[in-house]
C-alpha cells in the first residue's frame, strides 16, 4: 500500500526521516491489522501549558475509558505467523429509529470526523485522547442542534434515547466502533439535562451573563486555556448560576449537610454546552470543546499500573546497570505498552506515577536511566524499530484515506528520558510557564544496557503500521 508524502513544518526545522514498519492488531472480536500512516502537519511552539493534576474544583467530569473495552492482547507467540492485512470499513445504510426529528445531514462532516476518530479496531487504543473527546463534542453539539428551533436546551428522555441510538447507528455505518457509549461512559441521559433546574433558553439567558460566556468561549486559545482558564471559568460560573448553587453561595447559606450538587453541576454544564452549541458555528464549537477536553485529559495518567512485585524484587538494591533488573522492568513495561496511545504530557505524568510506585517499594536508584526507559516507552509500541508513539498534547484527530490507510500525528519527543521522581509521593507536575517542569533533552546517545530492550521488545504491542516522524515535545 503506497505511502503519501509527509511534510513537517516547525519554525524552519527540516523534514525528519520517515520510518515505515508494520505491526498488526488483534484486540477486538473482528481481528484485523490496519495500515496507519503517522504524519506531522504542523507543530506549535512551547508556550503556556496545562496543569498536570486537576484543580480542586473540577470543571468537567473526567474522560474515563471503561476497562471492559481496553484491548486484552494475547501472547504474541500465539499469533499467526503472517499479519492480517487491512479491512477498511465500507459504508452501509444505518438502521434508524425514525423517531429522532433531526436532519443529520447538517452535521454530516462532524459525524464523519467522529467516526474516523473512533475507527472500529482502534477506538479503545485512542479513546482517551482522540475518540472520546470528539464523541463528547458531537453529543454536545447535537444537543444544541436539536434544540435550535425551540426554547428548550435539552431533549426529553424518550427522544434522547431514540436520537442517541440513531447517532451510534450512523457512526457505526461509517466505520466507528459501536461500543463507543461504553468506552466513553456517555449515554442518552447526557442529552436530557438531568437534574439541572434550568433547561429552557429564556430562563438561561435571564440567569447567565451570556455575553461574557460567549466572549470567553467563542475563540479558545489551545495554549493559554489549560493554564489560565477563561472559557472553563465562564462555563463553571454559568453552571453554578443555573444550578442555584451560586445564589446560595452569594447569600452565605450553610451548605454543609445539604444536597450533593456534583451531579446537578455536571448536568448544568451539559446545558451550558448546549447553549454554546446554539450560538457558535459547528467548527468553532467543536474546536472549543476539543481544546477543553485536551486540558482535561492531559492532567492525569490514563494507564493502569499493576503491582510491580517482580520489578521491586529485581531492582530494589541495584546501583548500576543490571540485566535482571532491566529485563524485569522491560517485561513489566510490555504490559503498559499494550494499553493505549497517550500524549507526551500524559507520558511525563505516567512516568512519575510509576516511578513513585517503585520508590515506595524500595527502588531508590533511577532505573529509568539505568535501563534506558524513555517517555515513549509508556505508550503503544511498534514492533520493528521498537518505537513508541506519543501524541501531542493538543487536540488530535485520526485521518482515514482509502489509499494511504489510517493516520495520526505521532510525536516521538526525540527519545526524551522518562523523569524519575524525587520521592515516593506523587507530587503535582506543572507544565505552565514560568513554573514549567520538563525533562531535559538527552545530550548524547544513551548506551544500551544488558537486559534493556533487546529481543524482548520484538513482539511489542500488535497494533498497526505507521510512518513516524521524530519531533519536538511540543
Amino acid at each position: 500500500m503506497g505511502c503519501s508524502k509527509a511534510v513537517i513544518h516547525h519554525k524552519g526545522s527540516l523534514c525528519c526521516q520517515l520510518l515505515l514498519f508494520f505491526i498488526w492488531l488483534s484486540s477486538f472480536q473482528d481481528v484485523m491489522a490496519v495500515q496507519t500512516v503517522f504524519d506531522r502537519s504542523h507543530a506549535s511552539s512551547v508556550a503556556e501549558l496545562g496543569l498536570a493534576n486537576p484543580p480542586t474544583t473540577e470543571f468537567f467530569d473526567p474522560i474515563e475509558i471503561s476497562p471492559a473495552v481496553i484491548p486484552n492482547y494475547p501472547n504474541p507467540a500465539d499469533e499467526p505467523s503472517q499479519p492480517l492485512y487491512p479491512n477498511f470499513p465500507t459504508r452501509y445504510e444505518p438502521v434508524l429509529t425514525g423517531k429522532c426529528p433531526v436532519n443529520f445531514s447538517t452535521i454530516s462532516s462532524l459525524m464523519d470526523k467522529t467516526a474516523t476518530d473512533c475507527f472500529q479496531p482502534l477506538a479503545a487504543i485512542v479513546g482517551n485522547v482522540i475518540c472520546c473527546p470528539q464523541f463528547s463534542s458531537l453529543i454536545r453539539i447535537f444537543q444544541g442542534l436539536y434544540s435550535f428551533n425551540s426554547d428548550k436546551l435539552v431533549l426529553q428522555n424518550s427522544v434522547a434515547n431514540d436520537c442517541f441510538k440513531d447517532i451510534i447507528s450512523i457512526l457505526a455505518s461509517r466505520g466507528a466502533n459501536s461500543s463507543i457509549p461504553t468506552l466513553c461512559s456517555i449515554n442518552s441521559s447526557n442529552l436530557t439535562g438531568g437534574s439541572c433546574p434550568v433547561k429552557d433558553i429564556n430562563t438561561f439567558e435571564k440567569t447567565v451573563n451570556t455575553s461574557t460566556l460567549l466572549e470567553a468561549c467563542t475563540t479558545v486559545d489551545p495554549l493559554k486555556e489549560c493554564c489560565r482558564p477563561i472559557c472553563q471559568h465562564a462555563i463553571m460560573d454559568a453552571a453554578l448560576r443555573i444550578s442555584g448553587k451560586q445564589l446560595m453561595m452569594n447569600e452565605n447559606k450553610n451548605l454543609a449537610g445539604g444536597l450533593n450538587y456534583t451531579d446537578t453541576l455536571s448536568d448544568c454544564k451539559d446545558v451550558v454546552f448546549s447553549y454554546l452549541s446554539r450560538k457558535l458555528s459547528l467548527d468553532a464549537a467543536n474546536t472549543a470543546f476539543r481544546i477543553l477536553s485536551a486540558c482535561k485529559v492531559n492532567k492525569v495518567c490514563p494507564l493502569e499500573f499493576k503491582q510491580p512485585s517482580e520489578v521491586l524484587k529485581a531492582c530494589r538494591n541495584v546501583a548500576a546497570p543490571s540485566p535482571s533488573c532491566c529485563s524485569s522492568l522491560n517485561t513489566y513495561m510490555l504490559g503498559i505498552q499494550k494499553q493505549m496511545l497517550i500524549t507526551n504530557r500524559q507520558a511525563i505524568i505516567c512516568a512519575s506515577v510509576f516511578g513513585s510506585m517503585l520508590r515506595k517499594g524500595g527502588v531508590l536508584e533511577n532505573v529509568y536511566e539505568l535501563c534506558d526507559i524513555d517517555l515513549k516507552d509508556f505508550s503503544v509500541q511498534a514492533e520493528y524499530m521498537q518505537q513508541g508513539c506519543l501524541l501531542r498534547n493538543l487536540p488530535a484527530d485520526g485521518i482515514f484515506d482509502n489509499s494511504t490507510g489510517f493516520s495520526f500525528t505521532c510525536d516521538l519527543s526525540d527519545n526524551i528520558a522518562a523523569p524519575w521522581p524525587s520521592s515516593s509521593s506523587v507530587s503535582s507536575l506543572s507544565f505552565c510557564a514560568p513554573e514549567m517542569s520538563l525533562p531535559a533533552l538527552p545530550t548524547s546517545e544513551t548506551f544500551k544496557n544488558p537486559g534493556s530492550r533487546g529481543g524482548e521488545l520484538e513482539f511489542m504491542v500488535p497494533v498497526f503500521s505507521f510512518l513516524v516522524l521524530g519531533t519536538l515535545l511540543y
